[in-house]
């Protein structure tokens, strides 16, 4: 690798994801102020909502987020013009 092409912060870092709890761990020059111990060895930490172990679409499992009732109130909305038939 060419020396001097990298930012002085180049360096690895843990990334967790908060819906599973997997971590993976990558080099990164994201600023951060919390860590975490891995193997003895302390990292910084970046927590992550999704990522490649959780996204349905590397999974092959499709779960449906429904946030405040939102899937029932489009249900309800819908389904009596589906009635009318």
């Amino acid at each position: 690798m060419k020396s001097g092409i990298h930012p002085e912060n180049y360096r690895p870092v843990a990334f967790k994801d908060m819906s599973n709890g997997d971590t993976f761990i990558s080099r990164s020059t994201v600023n951060t102020k919390e860590t975490i111990d891995i193997d003895g060895v302390t990292y910084p930490v970046v927590k992550m909502e999704i990522s490649s172990s959780s996204h349905p679409f590397y999974t092959g499992k499709s779960k449906l987020v429904d946030t405040a009732g939102r899937v029932d109130k489009f249900m309800n909305r819908y389904a009596k013009r589906g009635e009318k038939k």
